[in-house]
Formats: structure tokens, sequence, C-alpha cells
């Protein structure tokens, strides 16, 4: 009984722990997996429902190749353009994007309203929380300045992951001097585990232990950097004041977040907490005051008349 023991342990205790350790490495790599990979979705509105023309443009990263899709809205002739940035799991037309950039181009602005990588109808076989997504908006910027817009008649607005993302871009604009942003996450690396569990079905108290080694796959399988998208960091290089919005009731990004980049952010920057309005919906359950403050703050950063 003694030799059968011996033999238990010394060969069943390691095969235990190269099943945990296969386990573990594989849920590992699904949280990866499942993060960096979303469903496209179709255009939930186009332009045409609100009476706007527009034109079908596409352009190419800062630096990359993939192509980008996107929608021109054009407003009063000479007057800024707003580039519109989606979150994660969205497209152009969602964030109700589209009857916003109604409101913007009946103001005057032109609008670009672009899908993200991996996103849309535009190309990329993978999302990054960001990291790459700060090429994109990067690309939306250099696009408008081969149509003869300059840096100073170029506003942003980004929601959820694209308002992180647009305060990672911007920090390489400096001639950029107007960003609106609606529900911003202030460090990727604070909401992995609540990502893991809307994406995977992984309970929160246990996604929390796979979550060091999901961030090492990412980097060693897709090049991402998680540990580099902080939001509440890069926006104290932008030396000008920002608008943000964040709903108090938000339950994928705690209204925290919005208060922490607000916190790091220019004198002078504002800070919206919007009372019982869950992610991204401030201008659904508010339109008028979303669209007054977002057009009132553009207008006093563009200069306009």
């Amino acid at each position: 009984m003694k030799l059968i023991d011996r033999r238990v342990i010394k060969w069943g205790v390691p095969v235990l722990l190269v099943l945990l350790i296969a386990v573990y490495g594989y849920i590992s790599f699904m949280i990866t997996s499942g993060l960096t990979s979303w469903d496209r979705q179709q255009q939930e509105d186009e332009p045409g429902n609100y009476g706007l023309q527009y034109e079908e443009v596409e352009f190419t990263p800062r630096g990359d190749t993939i192509t980008l899709d996107g929608w021109y809205l054009p407003g009063d002739s000479g007057k800024p353009t707003i580039i519109f940035v989606h979150g994660i799991g969205s497209m152009r037309s969602g964030d109700n994007a589209t009857e916003i950039a109604y409101h913007l181009v009946d103001q005057g602005f032109n609008v670009l309203l672009f899908d993200l990588r991996a996103h849309g109808s535009s190309g990329g076989d993978y999302v990054s929380a960001g990291y790459f997504e700060q090429k994109d908006v990067l690309g939306a910027i250099d696009f408008l300045l081969k149509r003869g817009v300059t840096t100073d008649d170029i506003g942003v607005i980004g929601f959820s992951m694209g308002a992180g993302t647009s305060i990672l871009a911007l920090v390489e604009e400096p001639g950029i001097r107007a960003l609106v942003v609606d529900s911003p996450y202030a460090r990727a690396s604070d909401l992995l585990t609540n990502e893991t569990a809307l994406k995977t079905g992984i309970p929160k108290w246990l996604s929390s232990i796979f979550i060091p080694t999901a961030k090492a796959m990412a980097s060693l399988f897709y090049g991402i950097d998680v540990g580099s998208l902080v939001p509440e960091e890069a926006v104290r290089q932008l030396t000008y004041p920002i608008l943000v919005i964040h709903g108090e009731e938000d339950t994928r990004i705690p209204y925290t977040h919005g208060e922490r980049v607000y916190g790091e952010a220019y004198q002078g920057s504002t800070i919206w907490l919007v009372p019982g309005v869950d992610h991204a919906d401030a201008f659904l359950d508010y339109p008028e005051e979303y669209i007054l403050r977002v057009t009132e703050y553009f207008i006093g950063q563009l200069g306009i008349d």
C-alpha cells in the first residue's frame, strides 16, 4: 500500500500540476483571444436618415496599411471638422453618433465618422483596447490634413474605448486643442476583470487570477502593451481644457474613471457627471443638454463666431 501511495505521489502530483498549468494557460489565452475579437456589427444608422449629404471615404492608419472606412459629412465651408471615435464592439454609426453628428452639422461643423480597425467594414483582424487604434485616430487626422484642414480646425469626440484612445492619440498631435471624452477609461488594466466577465462569461472573482498571464499573452501574441493604456496619465500632456462626460450609473466603466481623467486634465477642463445614466447613454437621456454642452465646448475651443 505504501508503494502504491508513493507512486501516486510521484506521478500523480506532477501530472496534476501539468494539467493545472495547462488549464490556467488555456483560460488565460481564451481571455486574451476573447478581448481582442469582437463580432462586427452592421451600421445602426446612416446620415441619409437625417437628410444629410455625405461622402464615402477611406484612408489608412498612420504607419499602417489596412483600410479604414468612413463617412465625411460636410457642414459650412471653412468651418472646423469634428472626428468621431466609437467604442469597442461598436461602429461609426454606434453610440448615437449619427444623430449627434446631425446636430453638429446643423451648427455648421464638418464631421468625419469612421470604423476603427476590426470594426464595421474597416480592415484589421483584432482589436487592442486603444493600443493600435491610436494609429487609426491619427490616420483620420492625416486624412483631413491631406484635404487641406489644419490641426487648429480639428476637434475630436470619443466614446468609451474611443474616448481613452483619443486621449492617447492626441498626445501625438499638440496642434489639436479640442477634445470631448464620453465615458472614458482611466487605466485599461483596471477594466480587464469586468471586460473578461462581460466577453467570456468567466465570473469576476475567478477571472482576476488569470489577468496577469492574459496581459503577457496579449503582448506575446498580439503585440499589445496593456500597461501603456493609461489615459489618466496621458491627459496630463494635453495643454488645453477638455470636456469629460460620464454617467453616474455606468455599469461598464465606472464614473470614477471619468473623474480620474478629469482630475489630471488641464486647468479649466469640465466634467459633466450625468445622474441616472448608464454607459455612454448621456445623449439618450439628455439630448438637448448634451448637444448644448458639446457644441458650446467646440465653439469655444475652436474659436467659432
